[in-house]
C-alpha cells in the first residue's frame, strides 16, 4: 500500500473530532459503522466480521458509549452487559472513582522514567500483600493475564530448577507461546507447534490424575516445577471443581515439592463471591495470577504475586525479568481505586448474593426447557449455561442480543455461554435479563421442534 501522510493527517483529525463529539448526526453514525466495517475488513481482520455475526448479522452494532452495567451502540441502542468484557467490569463500566483517579494521575504523570522509584507501583504492591491470602508478599505488574501467567511460569522454573508443568484439559491460560503451553484447546495450539516443552495435561477436577502425573514425573526424573490451575475454569465453560479438589492439589504439591500456580485472571477481584476464588477453599497458592478486572474496567493491568523466597533470584538481579509498560502509574492508579471500591462496597458479598439469586432462577428456567438447556452452573456472578448443541447456544446468544442483552460463548467450550455481568448490576436488571432469556428460550425451543437448529 502506498504511503500517504497527508491523508493520514486528515483521517486522524477526523477521528479525533469524532472522539471529542458528545453527539453524532445520523449521517455521521452511518459513516462510523461503514468506516469501522471497512477498517476491520481491510486492516484488522475480516474474520471478525463473520465471527461477530453471532450477535449482529448486519454489522451495525458498533460500540460507542458505556456506563454502569450497560453499553450503547452508535445508534443509541442500549444493552445490558452480561458478558462484562470476559470479566473486566467487576466495578462497572467507567466507574466514577476509577475514572477520577486515572484523570488525577494523568494530570501529574502518565508513564515513569524506568530508572527512579515510582511510588504507585510500591503502593499497589503493598495493597496486594495486604489482601492476598497467606504469605504472598511480592508483586510484579504486567499488562495482561497472559503476561501474568508467563511470569509465573518463568518464576516457577527459576525457583525450582525444574521444567515440567501440569495443566488441565479445557484450561485456558493465554495465547502467548509460553502460556499457550498450559492452554488446552488444540485449535489454538496446533498452528504454533512445537510449543515450550514440558507441559502435561490431565482432566480438570480430578486430583487423583494430578497425583499420578506428579508420581510418574518424579519416577522418570522429570520432577514437576508447578501445577497451574484455574480455581474455576472460565473459558472451559464455567466448570466448578469438587470442593476437595484445590485442597488436595495443594497437599500434593507440597508432597512433591511442586509450586501451585492459581490463575485467577477471571475468577479474582470478587467475581465468585469471595475476593479470590481460592478463599472459598482456604487454599493459598505459591503464585497468584491476576488481570482482567484488576484495572477497574478502565486500564489494562495484570500481576503475579508470590512468596518472598520465590522472588530471591530477582532480588539478586532485579532486571532478570522486566517490562516497559507493566506497573505504569496510570494503570496502578486504576488498580488502587479498584481495590478500594471492591472492599469498601463489599462487592464480593454482593456477587455471592446476586449469584445465588441468579443461579437459582436460571436453574428453574432450565428445567422448563430441557430440549434447549443442558445445565446451569457457577459460583457468584461467574455463571455458565450449557446448551444441548453449539447451534442452540448461538441461537440463544443471538436472541438475547436482539432483546438487548449481551452474552457470549467460551473459548474452549462453544456449547456454553457465560453470564458474567458487573458486580454492581442491579437486581432489577437481572430480572430483565431473566425475562428476556425466558422469551428467547421459548423462541429457540420452537426452532428445535421445527428442526431449524
Amino acid at each position: 500500500m502506498e504511503r500517504n501522510f497527508n491523508e493520514a493527517v486528515e483521517l486522524s483529525q477526523k477521528y479525533l473530532d469524532l472522539i471529542a463529539r458528545e453527539e453524532l448526526t445520523n449521517s455521521e453514525k452511518d459513516w462510523v459503522v461503514q468506516e469501522t466495517v471497512k477498517c476491520f475488513r481491510d486492516h484488522v481482520n475480516p474474520g471478525f466480521l463473520e465471527y461477530r455475526k453471532s450477535v449482529s448479522t448486519d454489522y451495525t452494532s458498533v460500540e460507542w458509549k458505556d456506563s454502569g452495567s450497560t453499553f450503547t451502540d452508535v445508534y443509541g441502542r442500549e444493552f445490558i452487559d452480561c458478558l462484562g468484557g470476559f470479566g473486566i467490569y467487576n466495578v462497572g463500566h467507567r466507574n466514577p472513582k476509577v475514572i477520577e483517579t486515572v484523570i488525577n494521575q494523568l494530570k501529574r504523570q502518565a508513564l515513569h522514567s524506568q530508572e527512579l522509584l515510582d511510588p504507585l507501583r510500591g503502593f499497589l504492591a503493598q495493597l496486594l500483600a495486604k489482601i492476598t491470602p497467606g504469605d504472598l508478599q511480592y508483586a510484579f505488574f504486567v499488562n495482561s493475564g497472559t503476561e501474568a501467567v508467563e511470569g509465573a511460569l518463568k518464576f516457577a522454573r527459576m525457583y525450582t530448577g525444574r521444567t515440567t508443568f501440569i495443566a488441565t484439559t479445557r484450561g485456558f491460560h493465554g495465547k502467548s507461546l509460553g502460556s499457550l503451553g498450559a492452554t488446552a484447546k488444540g485449535v489454538f495450539r496446533k498452528p504454533f507447534l512445537p510449543l515450550i516443552q514440558g507441559f502435561r495435561h490431565v482432566p480438570y477436577g480430578d486430583a487423583d490424575a494430578i497425583a499420578m502425573m506428579l508420581e510418574s514425573s518424579a519416577f522418570i526424573g522429570e520432577d514437576v516445577a508447578a501445577v497451574i490451575l484455574e480455581p474455576i475454569q472460565g473459558e472451559g465453560g464455567v466448570i466448578v471443581p469438587p470442593d476437595d479438589y484445590l485442597p488436595r492439589v495443594r497437599q500434593l504439591c507440597d508432597r512433591y515439592g511442586a509450586l501451585l500456580i492459581l490463575d485467577e485472571v477471571q475468577t479474582g477481584m470478587g467475581r465468585t463471591g469471595k475476593l479470590f476464588c481460592c478463599d472459598h477453599y482456604n487454599v493459598v497458592p505459591d503464585i497468584l495470577c491476576l488481570a482482567k478486572a484488576f484495572g477497574g474496567g478502565v486500564m489494562p493491568i495484570g500481576a503475579f504475586v508470590s512468596r518472598k523466597e520465590i522472588w530471591q533470584k530477582l532480588i539478586d538481579n532485579p532486571i532478570l525479568h522486566s517490562t516497559t509498560f507493566g506497573g505504569n502509574p496510570v494503570c496502578c492508579a486504576a488498580a488502587i481505586a479498584n481495590i478500594n471500591i471492591i472492599l469498601s462496597e463489599n462487592l464480593p458479598a454482593r456477587a455471592a448474593e446476586l449469584g445465588e439469586f441468579m443461579i437459582g432462577r436460571l436453574k428453574e428456567l432450565a428445567a422448563q426447557y430441557p430440549s434447549v438447556v443442558q445445565e446451569v452452573r457457577g459460583k457468584g456472578l461467574l455463571i455458565g449455561i450449557e446448551f444441548v448443541t453449539n447451534e442452540i447456544g448461538y441461537e440463544v446468544a443471538k436472541g438475547l442480543f436482539a432483546r438487548g442483552v449481551l452474552v457470549a460463548g467460551t473459548y474452549i467450550n462453544s456449547k456454553s455461554i457465560r453470564i458474567e455481568p458487573p458486580l454492581t448490576i442491579s437486581k432489577e436488571q437481572l430480572e430483565q435479563v431473566l425475562e428476556r432469556l425466558k422469551d428467547t428460550l421459548a423462541e429457540v425451543k420452537g426452532m428445535v421442534e421445527r428442526g431449524e437448529v
